[in-house]
């Protein structure tokens, strides 16, 4: 592998590649960048230059960049015969998404994008209640992903911390809402949304919502999960799955809260980017799909365009075709 970007989160990437074994080189464009990237990866080349990756013999690229960045770089990378996860959003358009899907397939390249939360442990877990029916029927979902910044200038909060919680959303639900309505509020650089609320509405019933801010004193990222039979709640600030006995009954006909004790769930402490990072070099050696590959993206990415065109609508519900390729599961 090659990692290209060592900053904020790309010096995790090289972390990992490199404790997996499979690094053997970083480009960056700073010399800070550079100067950590051999200070996290003794022994491994490091470029100055993406071309120079490109020209590069090495089987697959990993791109964590700036997100404006990633299409051209994606597409460069996946022309030049490599294999490429790129860090989420898969681009800021879906037919840029989609041109790097057909792309990947025309060539016969692992598309991979860094949807690191569908590989918590904890996630999983959860997963795997909805799957076995713990839960019953899925009713309502939402989560909370908030915290005092990191603020960034190019994405907005909607495009950078919502990502997560969609692809979670999807993979849960196992389709595409057909209806997204989002608002939200630009309080620190104009045009830039700091908080929003998007609303997910499922041809099942489900309905789903996602609140994200990087203006909340204090951190909260917590996905509730409510079933007709059970309740779920995974906070990963409290490294914690907790399955509530919890329902409404219908007794004599009245609906009637059931009010039953939490149990925590175990699950594997594994750390969700070195499975991440793992599940790249499996589907390269492999010749086989990743878990979040680049369709899985292009999903996250079509549901990401339609509540930013809800957001700069004042709310105005934003409608998705169901044109059947939808199916998750």
């Amino acid at each position: 592998m090659a990692v290209i970007g060592c900053g904020y989160w790309g010096k995790n990437l090289v972390r990992n590649f490199y404790a997996l074994g499979a690094l053997v080189g970083v480009c960056d464009a700073t010399a800070q960048g550079r100067e950590l990237a051999a200070a996290l990866a003794p022994g491994i080349a490091i470029f100055d230059d993406a071309e120079r990756v490109l020209a590069s013999d090495v089987a697959g690229v990993v791109i964590a960049t700036p997100a404006e960045t990633h299409f051209e770089l994606a597409k460069r990378a996946l022309l030049a015969g490599k294999d490429v996860f790129v860090e989420k959003p898969l681009a800021l358009a879906y037919e840029q998404g989609n041109q790097l899907v057909r792309l990947a397939h025309e060539r016969q390249r692992i598309l991979m994008v860094g949807h690191v939360l569908e590989y918590h442990p904890g996630i999983v877990a959860l997963y795997d209640l909805v799957r076995q029916g713990v839960l019953g029927t899925l009713q309502y979902i939402y989560s909370n992903r908030l915290s005092l910044g990191i603020i960034r200038r190019q994405e907005n909060i909607l495009w950078s911390f919502a990502p997560h919680d969609i692809a979670v959303i999807l993979r849960l639900v196992g389709s595409l809402p057909f209806e997204v309505l989002c608002t939200g509020g630009t309080y620190v650089q104009a045009n830039i949304a700091d908080v929003t609320m998007t609303n997910l509405l499922f041809d099942n019933g489900v309905r789903a919502h996602i609140h994200v801010s990087w203006l909340h004193p204090f951190k909260e990222q917590r996905l509730v999960v409510i079933g007709s039979r059970k309740m779920a709640v995974f906070d990963d600030v409290a490294k914690q799955l907790v399955l509530y006995d919890q329902r409404v009954e219908w007794q004599e006909g009245q609906p009637m809260p059931v009010r039953g004790e939490g149990e925590a769930v175990a699950y594997a402490s594994d750390e969700p980017l070195r499975v991440e990072c793992h599940s790249f070099l499996e589907a390269i050696a492999q010749r086989s799909p990743a878990l979040t590959d680049g369709p899985s993206g292009l999903r996250v990415l079509r549901v990401l365009q339609a509540a930013q065109r809800s957001l700069v609508m004042n709310g105005e519900p934003v409608h998705l075709p169901m044109d059947g390729s939808d199916s998750l599961l």
